[in-house]
């Protein structure tokens, strides 16, 4: 029941960051407007995506190890 417990709360925190680096990705790309001159963007929130990239990165490591350990 322990690991059952904790599967469900690493895929709710997994939902969460996925869910909020979602929101920040289409929040950035809606303050680019279009030109036709060639610009360089400076990400807004690259390091809170950065961040939450990582996060779900090891949180999906996390879920896989638990998967194989059941097998």
């Amino acid at each position: 029941m322990f690991e059952v417990s904790n599967r469900f709360e690493i895929l709710e925190e997994y939902r969460e960051a996925t869910t909020e680096l979602s929101r920040l990705k289409h929040q950035e790309a809606q303050e680019v407007q279009p030109t036709n001159q060639t610009i360089t963007i400076q990400p807004r929130y690259g390091k809170q995506m950065n961040q939450l990239s990582s996060k779900c990165a090891q949180l999906d490591m996390i879920l896989e190890a638990m998967e194989a350990s059941e097998d």
